[in-house]
């Protein structure tokens, strides 16, 4: 039996209720993305790394690595160029953004390492480099519990939503406060069942305010390679990888616009 990830009995059983969607013109996800691969958006998966050569994954637009460094001003060092993915939980995130945005500009920004943990200095120092660098989506399929980090990391989110960067975060899998998962201005995702990639429901009992596909479904591995896996994670770049559809063929949008766009298109919307 599946055992569900925290957050994600919201979009069980009765689900998380109606909700009044945006009236967008003609069929509301003709209008969102009709059309669109996500040619021209950069999206930054920040993970363990990106096998580049996996069949689901193809290529990368560019990576770097992001290193705790004690002795840095930051507290972390950026290192640039091709990596591998040190656990196979990035290769499975990019996959899905690739499936649905078959024409984004994917980068890989290594923070974690093979035991899929890492510090939090490179988690902040991943979503600097990809404000800095011109990501439109950010997928971050992890979260920090460190209540040390949450001054820190309120101001590099809050830097993002200003410049209209996308950040597309997992709500944790356990129970408890994470960050930035539970800040407002972040994308919160949790994993919702069925089949479907491009289902999509809205929560109208946030903090966590979406719901993808996420339980029992294949993802790429190492070594080209697939699992069968389930959690909040492999829900967040469903979202991902559909902002980076809309935002392909809406260019410009903000990130309160992209919400109520996705909020308007979400199953549950009126």
């Amino acid at each position: 039996m599946t055992v569900l990830p925290e957050w994600s009995a919201a979009f069980l059983g009765d689900g998380p209720g109606r909700t009044i969607g945006l009236p967008l013109p003609q069929e509301r996800r003709e209008w969102a993305w009709g059309g669109a691969t996500g040619a021209g958006v950069k999206v930054a998966v920040v993970d363990s790394g990106v096998d580049a050569s996996h069949p689901a994954v193809r290529h990368l637009a560019g990576a770097v690595a992001i290193e705790p460094d004690a002795e840095a001003e930051d507290g972390y060092r950026v290192v640039e160029g091709d990596h591998e993915d040190l656990y196979g939980h990035g290769t499975a995130c990019a996959g899905i953004i690739r499936a649905l945005a078959p024409e984004a500009e994917i980068y890989s920004v290594r923070v974690l390492g093979s035991n899929l943990k890492g510090k939090t200095s490179a988690f902040y120092g991943g979503i600097a480099w990809a404000v800095a660098n011109g990501m439109q989506v950010v997928n971050m399929s992890l979260s920090s519990k460190s209540d040390q980090w949450y001054a820190a990391l309120h101001e590099v989110v809050d830097e993002a939503y200003f410049a209209d960067v996308m950040l597309v975060c997992a709500a944790n899998n356990m129970p408890g406060p994470t960050y930035p998962s539970q800040f407002a201005s972040v994308f919160s995702v949790a994993a919702l069942g069925g089949d479907r990639s491009e289902a999509l429901a809205y929560n109208t009992s946030p903090p966590v305010e979406f719901g993808a596909r996420g339980l029992d479904l294949d993802v790429a591995w190492t070594g080209g390679t697939t699992i069968n896996a389930t959690g909040n994670s492999f829900a967040t770049p469903h979202v991902a990888g559909m902002a980076a559809r809309i935002l392909s063929k809406h260019p410009g949008l903000t990130p309160f616009q992209m919400k109520a766009v996705l909020h308007a298109i979400a199953d549950n919307a009126d």
